[in-house]
């Protein structure tokens, strides 16, 4: 990619009269609970207090009346419950078009090369 062409970046999410619902920070959030098996490594991977990210999974659950994360095994690790799993993967697959209908338009619109910044969940 040229480094003067424009790359097309996008940050959406879904909210409700209560607050953020979901967005690429949450399923950033749920990735790294995945692969960690911990709240507290995951918020620190994305530079979040523990505090301030189960705020965000605790209000996401609240509005939509169902767990994201649960506690297993003898060691209390968290995982994915298959609803938090199921959002995470229907988010990005969302994403996935949304961003590949703008890049389509983007590339209507102006006159010059455009590309999508395509950014890799932080691990």
């Amino acid at each position: 990619m040229d480094k003067n062409n424009p790359t097309v970046r996008l940050h959406v999410w879904l909210e409700t009269d209560s607050g953020v619902l979901f967005g690429s920070g949450r399923a950033t959030l749920l990735n790294n609970i995945e692969k960690y098996g911990s709240l507290k490594k995951a918020a620190e991977n994305m530079g979040m207090s523990y505090r301030a990210a189960w705020g965000k999974i605790r209000k996401t659950e609240d509005i939509l009346g169902y767990k994201l994360i649960v506690k297993t095994g003898k060691n209390r690790r968290y995982q994915l419950s298959e609803l938090g799993k199921e959002l995470m993967e229907k988010f990005q697959f969302w994403l996935d078009k949304v961003e590949q209908e703008a890049l389509k338009e983007a590339r209507e619109i102006f006159p010059w090369s455009t590309e999508i910044r395509k950014e890799k969940m932080r691990e």
